[in-house]
């Protein structure tokens, strides 16, 4: 998978960030329901600011702990921090999200999987978005993440 960079401001000086990170876990099927609006709202900027601090600080026991139990047992804490070396790396900040209203690209559904999709972004600044694409499964009895795709860019950018 290419990842994209893109120019950043941060702290008055310019940065890359990284524009894409990906995690998937397969899920077994079962049968739930789409989630009202607003509750989709509050598990994306959850998930979102998790990712965010386990990036910031660098501890990811609390994302790790936060995912659905098949994602928990394929990814351990310590190979989070592998897996989002660049966002931690660069000191890339999501948290403008959490006073946004996010976009969303698709209607959120359950696929085949049993996977909810919730897809879409944030304009958070005139030239900055945060694009997101997160999957959830039912897992210890309500939604918890399997795949987290984070990109951090221009409006409109590929």
């Amino acid at each position: 998978m290419n990842a994209q960079y893109v120019e950043f401001a941060r702290r008055g000086r310019r940065a890359l960030a990284p524009a894409i990170v990906l995690l998937f876990v397969p899920v077994a099927a079962q049968s739930a329901d789409v989630p009202a609006p607003d509750q989709q709202e509050i598990m994306i900027k959850s998930s979102l600011m998790t990712f965010n601090d386990a990036n910031l600080t660098g501890n990811y026991d609390v994302l790790q702990a936060s995912m659905a139990k098949p994602f928990r047992d394929q990814y351990s804490a310590d190979k989070l921090k592998e897996i989002f070396k660049q966002f931690a790396d660069q000191k890339v900040s999501i948290r403008p999200v959490v006073i946004g209203k996010p976009v969303m690209t698709d209607e959120a559904k359950v696929d085949d999987r049993g996977a909810l999709l919730l897809h879409g972004y944030f304009d958070v600044a005139q030239n900055y978005r945060v694009t997101f694409s997160l999957d959830y499964a039912m897992s210890e009895g309500e939604w918890k993440p399997i795949t987290i795709i984070v990109k951090v860019g221009e409006p409109g950018a590929p």
